[in-house]
C-alpha cells in the first residue's frame, strides 16, 4: 500500500470525528425536541432519501421498527406510483437531503402536505425548498468528504446516521422504550440470546 493511501486512511478518522463534534453543536434543542414529539406520537412514519441519503433513511426505517415506531423507506420512485398511501394524517414523513433540493423528493412533499403528514427534513440548507416544505428542520453538518476530492459520499453520510442516531436514543427515553420489548421481536441472533437468556 502506498503512504499516501495510508496517510489518508487515517485522515479519514480525523475528518469524520471533526464532523461529528460540529454537528453536536448545530443541534438546535427546540427542533430536535419537536421532531421527537413528532415521532414519538405518529402511527406510521416514513423516510425517503436519494443516493447515499436513501440507503441512511432505509437504516433509519429499520431503526425505528426496533422501537416499535412502524416505519419504512419510501423510494422516491415508488413514492409517486402509490407508495405514500402508506402514509396518512397525523404520521410523519423523514427526508434527507444534504443540499435540501433534491427534486425527486419535492413531489412526495407535495402529497404530504396534502394529506397532513408532517414533515420532518434534514438538511444542510435551511432554506432550501425542501426545508421550507418542513414542519421541522433538523440540520445536517458536513465539513468535508473524506476523500482527497471532497465528492464521495462519506462524512455527509456518517453525520445523517449521527442524527438519526440521537434521534433514536432520544426517542427509546422519551417512549420509555424498554429491552424486554426489543427482546420479544429480536429473537435472533447474539443480541436476542442476550436479552432473551432466562436466570437461573
Amino acid at each position: 500500500m502506498k503512504t499516501e493511501a495510508l496517510t489518508a486512511a487515517l485522515a479519514a478518522y480525523d475528518i469524520e470525528a471533526e464532523c461529528i463534534r460540529g454537528l453536536k453543536e448545530c443541534l438546535d434543542p427546540e427542533a430536535f425536541s419537536r421532531a421527537v414529539e413528532l415521532l414519538a406520537g405518529a402511527e406510521r412514519i416514513g423516510t425517503s432519501g436519494s443516493g447515499h441519503s436513501g440507503i441512511i433513511c432505509q437504516h433509519m426505517a429499520h431503526l425505528l421498527c426496533c422501537i416499535e415506531r412502524p416505519a419504512r423507506f419510501i423510494s422516491p420512485a415508488e413514492a409517486v406510483h402509490g407508495a405514500t398511501g402508506f402514509l396518512q394524517k397525523g404520521d410523519v414523513m423523514i427526508f434527507a437531503s444534504r443540499g435540501g433540493s433534491t427534486r425527486e423528493l419535492f413531489p412526495i412533499a407535495d402529497i404530504c402536505r396534502a394529506k397532513g403528514v408532517h414533515i420532518i427534513t434534514v438538511t444542510e440548507n435551511l432554506s432550501s425548498p425542501l426545508a421550507e416544505a418542513a414542519d421541522v428542520v433538523l440540520k445536517q453538518y458536513v465539513n468535508r468528504e473524506t476523500d482527497k476530492h471532497n465528492m464521495q459520499g462519506t462524512t455527509s453520510t456518517t453525520a445523517l446516521c449521527m442524527i438519526f442516531h440521537a434521534l433514536q436514543a432520544a426517542l427509546i427515553e422519551e417512549t420509555d422504550y424498554q429491552a424486554a420489548q426489543f427482546a420479544l421481536i429480536h429473537p435472533g441472533g447474539a443480541v436476542g440470546e442476550r436479552l432473551n437468556k432466562k436466570s437461573i
